[in-house]
C-alpha cells in the first residue's frame, strides 16, 4: 500500500512538472507571438487572444486607460460582432473594472457578480462568473488592464493562471511600448516627409493657392482628420476666411467669412500659439455643421506675421500636448507659413517688376517721345511761317494741333502708368460680397482659386466686379434665396465666375436665354466683348447658376 501511494504521488508530481513545462512553453510561445508585429492594434489583439488561450478563459479583454482614468479603448476576444452590436457601448471603467484602475494589482475572484463593486452587466451581455484581472505596466506607468472571465474546465482561475497572466502582462508591456515607439517614429517620419515636401516647394515657384491646398491635404492625411480647414486672417476687418476645406461639410464651408473677435480663435491670433478645443462646433457661428468634438488650432505664422490658422478636427480625439504629434504639427505649420510668406513675397516681387517696368516706360515716353513730338511741332510751326499758300499753312497748323493732342494723350498715359497699382482684386471681391450680405440677409460664400490679384488682366477686372455685383443684385431682387455661392477661378487659359443660389430658380421655359433682360443681357454682352461665354442654368435641387467664362 505504501509503495502504491508513493508511486501515485510521484506520478502526480511528474504530471505537475509536465503541465508546468507545457504552460511555460505556451507562455514563451505567447510572448513570441505578441512581439511578432509592430502594429499597435494588431499587438493588442494578439495579447488578448494569447491571454485567453494561456489562462483557459472563454472571454478576454484589454482596456486602455486614458488621461481621465477612464477606459478609452476596449479590445475584446470571445465576443462576436453581433454580440458587440447587441451590447452597445463598451465599458468605461466603472465597477470591478475600475478597481484595477484605482489599485493596479492582480485581482482574482470566483464570482464577479458577488463583489461589492459589481456594477452589473448591460442587456445582451454574456454570462460571466469567474474573473481574473491583471494590470499592464509600461515602465512606471499603467497602460491598461487585462480582464479574463469564465475559466474553462474549472470553477475559477488558479494562482498558476494568475502568475502566467502576470508574466504575459510584463511581456505585453514591452511589446506595446515597442509598437508605440514604432508608431511614433512612423508618424514622425510622415510629418518630416510632409515638411520636406513643403520645403522643396519653397525652392521653386510658389503659388499661394497651391501651397495652401498642399498644406491642407498633407495635414488631413497625416492627422487622419475628419475636417481640415485653412483660415486666412484679415487684420483690417478682424475676420477669418475659409480658404481651403477638406472633409465633412467642406463644400459648404469654403469661402465662408468668420468673425475673429470674441471667439476661441482669439488666443491663437493674439498669442500665436497652439490651442486645443473641446468642441469645434461651439467655437464660432459656423455657416454649416462641423464635426462636434476635439480640434486643434495651429497658427500659420512666420516671424511676427500671422497668415492664418490651420484647423484639424479628429473624430477620435487628438493626442495629448505631451505627445510628439503636436510639436511635429507645429513644425509643419511653421514651414507652411514660410511657404505662404514666400508666395506673398514672390507676388510682391512680380508686382514690383511690373511697377518698375511701368516707370521705365513712363520715363521713356516723357524724356524721349514727348520731346521729339514737341520738337517736331516747333519745326512745323516754323515751316508754317515760311509757307505761302494758305491751304498749306492750314494743314501745318492742323498737324501741330494733332501733335499737341498726341502729347496730351501720352501725358495722360504717363499719369496712369505712375499711378499706384489698384487695390488687390481679391480684397475688392471680398468687400463686394460683404456688402451684399445686408440686402440678402445672409453672408454669401466666396471661394477664390488661382492668382486672382495679379493674374486677372486689367481690362477684365472691372467687368468681373460688375458681373459679380449684377449677379448678387439679381439674387436680392428675384431669387428669395437663403444661400449664395460666388466662385472665381483663374487658370492659365480662362477666368470663370460662377454665382449660384438656392432660390426659386428660373421659370420653366424651353430657352432660358429668352428670359434675359437688362442685367443678364449686360452680363452676356460683357462676356462677348472678351470672346467669352455666359450661361444661365437651373441649380439642384433649387435655384440658379450663372456662369461667366472668358479666355485669358
Amino acid at each position: 500500500m505504501r509503495l502504491d501511494e508513493l508511486l501515485a504521488e510521484l506520478l502526480d508530481r511528474v504530471g505537475e512538472v509536465v503541465d508546468s513545462r507545457e504552460r511555460l512553453r505556451a507562455l514563451l510561445d505567447a510572448v513570441v507571438v505578441i512581439g511578432s508585429d509592430l502594429d499597435l492594434r494588431n499587438t493588442l489583439d494578439r495579447i488578448v487572444a494569447a491571454a485567453a488561450r494561456l489562462a483557459g478563459a472563454k472571454y478576454a479583454a484589454l482596456g486602455v486607460i486614458g488621461p481621465d482614468r477612464r477606459l478609452v479603448e476596449f479590445v475584446t476576444h470571445g465576443i462576436s460582432a453581433e454580440q458587440h452590436r447587441a451590447i452597445g457601448h463598451l465599458p468605461t471603467g466603472r465597477g470591478v473594472l475600475g478597481l484595477l484602475i484605482e489599485e493596479p494589482r492582480p485581482v482574482r475572484m470566483p464570482d464577479i457578480t458577488r463583489h461589492p463593486r459589481s456594477y452589473g452587466f448591460p442587456p445582451n451581455h454574456p454570462r460571466m462568473r469567474s474573473f481574473l484581472g491583471v494590470p499592464i505596466h509600461i515602465r512606471d506607468q499603467v497602460y491598461g488592464n487585462l480582464y479574463l472571465a469564465e475559466k474553462q474546465g474549472a470553477d475559477e482561475f488558479s494562482e498558476d493562471d494568475e502568475q502566467l497572466v502576470v508574466a504575459l502582462a510584463a511581456a505585453a508591456g514591452v511589446a506595446i511600448e515597442n509598437a508605440r515607439l514604432y508608431e511614433l517614429a512612423s508618424r514622425r517620419h510622415r510629418w518630416l516627409a510632409a515638411t520636406a515636401e513643403i520645403t522643396s516647394m519653397l525652392l521653386g515657384t510658389v503659388q499661394r493657392t497651391n501651397a495652401l491646398q498642399l498644406v491642407a491635404d498633407r495635414a488631413h492625411q497625416l492627422a487622419e482628420a475628419e475636417l481640415t480647414l485653412v483660415l486666412l486672417y484679415r487684420e483690417e476687418n478682424d475676420t477669418l476666411t475659409v480658404e481651403v476645406a477638406i472633409g465633412a461639410g467642406a463644400d459648404q464651408l469654403r469661402g465662408a467669412t468668420l468673425p475673429a473677435g470674441g471667439t476661441s480663435f482669439r488666443d491663437v491670433i493674439t498669442r500665436r500659439r497652439q490651442v486645443m478645443l473641446d468642441d469645434l462646433a461651439a467655437a464660432v457661428p459656423w455657416p454649416a455643421p462641423v464635426p462636434a468634438g476635439q480640434a486643434v488650432l495651429v497658427p500659420l505664422a512666420a516671424g511676427q506675421t500671422l497668415h492664418g490658422i490651420l484647423v484639424i478636427a479628429h473624430p477620435g480625439g487628438l493626442p495629448e500636448p505631451s505627445d510628439d504629434g503636436l510639436p511635429m504639427l507645429n513644425t509643419f505649420a511653421g514651414q507652411a507659413a514660410l511657404a505662404m510668406e514666400r508666395a506673398q513675397a514672390q507676388e510682391e516681387r512680380e508686382l514690383l517688376a511690373v511697377m518698375e517696368d511701368r516707370e521705365r516706360i513712363a520715363r521713356d515716353l516723357h524724356d524721349v517721345v514727348i520731346q521729339r513730338l514737341f520738337a517736331t511741332g516747333l519745326q512745323l510751326q516754323t515751316a508754317a511761317r515760311l509757307a505761302v499758300r494758305p491751304e498749306v499753312v492750314q494743314r501745318i497748323h492742323a498737324t501741330v494741333d494733332d501733335l499737341d493732342m498726341t502729347i496730351r494723350d501720352i501725358r495722360s498715359a504717363i499719369f496712369k502708368l505712375r499711378t499706384p497699382v489698384a487695390a488687390e482684386l481679391r480684397t475688392e471681391l471680398h468687400q463686394l460680397v460683404d456688402q451684399a450680405a445686408g440686402p440678402l440677409g445672409f453672408q454669401p460664400k466666396l471661394q477664390l482659386t488661382g492668382p486672382i490679384d495679379h493674374g486677372v488682366p486689367e481690362p477684365l477686372r472691372a467687368d468681373l466686379l460688375a458681373v459679380v455685383r449684377e449677379a448678387l443684385s439679381n439674387i436680392v431682387k428675384h431669387a428669395r434665396a437663403t444661400e449664395a455661392h460666388v466662385t472665381i477661378s483663374l487658370t492659365a487659359r480662362e477666368l470663370v465666375a460662377e454665382i449660384s443660389d438656392n432660390g426659386i430658380g428660373l421659370p420653366s421655359v424651353p430657352d432660358p436665354v429668352g428670359l434675359e433682360r437688362g442685367g443678364l443681357r449686360n452680363l452676356r454682352q460683357r462676356a462677348n466683348n472678351h470672346n467669352g461665354e455666359f450661361t444661365v442654368a437651373a441649380n439642384h435641387p433649387t435655384g440658379t447658376i450663372l456662369t461667366w467664362t472668358v479666355p485669358v
